[in-house]
């Protein structure tokens, strides 16, 4: 690792004197997605699969049959019957966040999302949660949606003195940074669709600022009355159907989706002299503005076109190396052909049958997450250059008679398309459009390689320790641990470190021992633990 080091500040000396910024690494990531989705295992199996996430609108939201006309000029209606939904969004572990019943109950469920998905991203990355206090750790969030905050003042008697702390936006940066007592820049993000990667953008400038030296970024939407469904309704912007259909003839509209995703970040020279995993890079990003465009909500190509342009001269990448992008691709039959055709004029440059222009969208799985769309479209991204593989775009069949793509080889990818490292790097693009006229673009390369160490062999048998606060979360421990040892390319080794190095010491705890992970997971779901109590360990 010492010479891949080496061989990276060298690299990133020759980058700088470009002017060129310090590439950011993206170390670890949690999320909560339609569909079941809870991390990034069953994520991946959800693109992999084709699945479609979309549902009917759920009874425990709001009595549809009172909401719904198929006439979109009805009063107080809405024309559509469909979305993408978490299960119990509502549900809360407050006492683990030191939050009494009273104060959970006006507290918005977005910020419930935070702080459980933050906090499973900084676990994920090796780093335990309680070691980032005083650390000037920065936090950037995207939030727009405040249909709980709604419902709670619109009932004067039940406003209490927790009302405006659990639902103002803004408290969800510094209720985070509170939570964790991180002392970096903390703050929420409202461009509406295009939020949580303007929230990116930022935090890889604080870093690149030195204004902090680890950053959490993230995004969360719920939809939990029917507002906005019906404004969307009269704005003739949702899908009769409730399907995604991007870039296709038949795209008729959006479909909304819930779902939160937290991203950690660190500068590639710390998270390299830290020994991180790291999972992708953020090679560069750019936000600008649409001006003045044929309406407020409509979306202007040339400003997107120079969006594109900003993010590869930010990157220092040419338009050719951009192996796949992660469109907005909402399925507009307006903003659809918009979107197209800026890629393909700021992105089609020397491009060939061998290298075509890949375009898809996450919205055909997973629904449009609005303030949290870009990060799901950077899971999806960072996933696929982890696994190899472009996941197919679904719901689409003939494209959209307004778009053109003139003599550059472009490719909707129907059927899953391999992705594979070689001698050239891998980068992505992700893309993300506000409905205000925002507009944040990121370009994400492939992980390093980790160079193997042959010298030092590892112990013939391992130990596995868990914590938790309770029984059963140390029951559901194990069993989530089983699971993830069914992976093929776990080392046991670097899996039994971060878990023993990177979690709080909770009360209730336990270790399994086993020389492979076949043994270990026996050993786990045989409940061949030994088991305790921390004495001093935190409640």
């Amino acid at each position: 690792r010492a010479l891949y080091e080496l061989r990276t500040r060298r690299s990133r000396v020759n980058e700088l004197e470009k002017g060129r910024s310090e590439p950011v690494a993206i170390v670890g990531m949690g999320l909560r997605f339609p569909g079941g989705a809870s991390d990034a295992n069953s994520l991946w199996q959800i693109l992999s699969g084709g699945v479609d996430t979309v549902t009917g609108i759920p009874s425990s939201r709001w009595n549809l049959e009172e909401c719904y006309s198929a006439d979109p000029a009805a009063p107080g209606k809405m024309y559509t019957r469909h979305g993408a939904f978490l299960e119990d969004p509502a549900l809360f572990d407050a006492p683990f966040f030191g939050i009494s019943a009273r104060e959970a109950a006006t507290l918005d469920p977005q910020q419930r999302l935070l702080l459980e998905v933050a906090w499973e991203a900084i676990e994920n990355s090796g780093c335990n949660p309680g070691a980032l206090a005083g650390t000037s750790a920065g936090v950037f969030l995207a939030l727009s949606n405040s249909d709980y905050g709604r419902q709670v003042f619109s009932q004067p008697e039940e406003i209490d003195a927790y009302a405006s702390t659990g639902n103002i936006l803004s408290v969800a940066a510094g209720r985070l940074s509170y939570a964790l007592s991180l002392t970096g820049p903390s703050m929420v993000i409202d461009t509406a669709c295009s939020g949580s990667l303007v929230a990116l953008h930022l935090a890889c400038q604080s870093l690149r600022g030195n204004e902090c030296g680890m950053a959490l970024v993230g995004g969360v939407n719920l939809i939990l009355s029917p507002e906005i469904n019906i404004n969307l309704s009269k704005a003739r912007m949702m899908s009769v159907h409730g399907k995604c259909k991007a870039f296709d003839a038949a795209a008729d509209g959006y479909v909304r989706g819930e779902g939160c995703a937290v991203v950690v970040l660190k500068r590639l020279s710390d998270a390299l002299s830290s020994g991180d995993n790291i999972l992708a890079l953020i090679r560069g990003s750019a936000v600008n503005q649409d001006g003045r465009s044929g309406g407020l909500t409509v979306p202007n190509g040339v400003a997107q076109e120079a969006l594109l342009r900003q993010a590869l001269a930010n990157a220092g990448v040419e338009p050719r190396e951009i192996g796949y992008v992660e469109a907005h691709g909402t399925g507009t039959s307006l903003g659809d052909p918009i979107e197209a055709h800026a890629l393909v004029r700021a992105l089609g440059t020397g491009r060939t049958a061998d290298n075509p222009l890949v375009i898809g969208s996450v919205k055909t799985n997973l629904g449009h997450l609005e303030a949290a769309a870009g990060m799901a479209g950077l899971a999806k991204v960072i996933l696929s250059l982890q696994n190899e593989r472009i996941p197919k775009h679904l719901h689409f069949k003939t494209l959209n008679p307004h778009i053109e793509w003139g003599s550059t080889p472009v490719e909707i990818p129907l059927e899953e398309r391999a992705w594979r490292r070689g001698k050239n790097r891998r980068i992505g693009g992700v893309s993300s459009f506000g409905f205000s006229g925002t507009n944040a673009h990121v370009i994400v390369e492939e992980a390093p390689e980790r160079e193997q160490s042959n010298t030092v062999s590892g112990p013939p048998v391992h130990i596995l320790t868990l914590a938790a606060r309770d029984e059963q979360a140390l029951q559901q421990m194990r069993e989530r641990y089983a699971q993830d040892l069914v992976r093929a390319d776990v080392s046991l080794a670097d899996y039994c470190y971060t878990a023993n190095t990177g979690r709080t010491k909770w009360r209730e705890r336990a270790f399994c021992l086993g020389s492979t992970p076949s043994e270990m997971r026996e050993a786990l779901l045989s409940a061949r633990c030994e088991s305790g109590t921390g004495k001093h360990a935190p409640r």
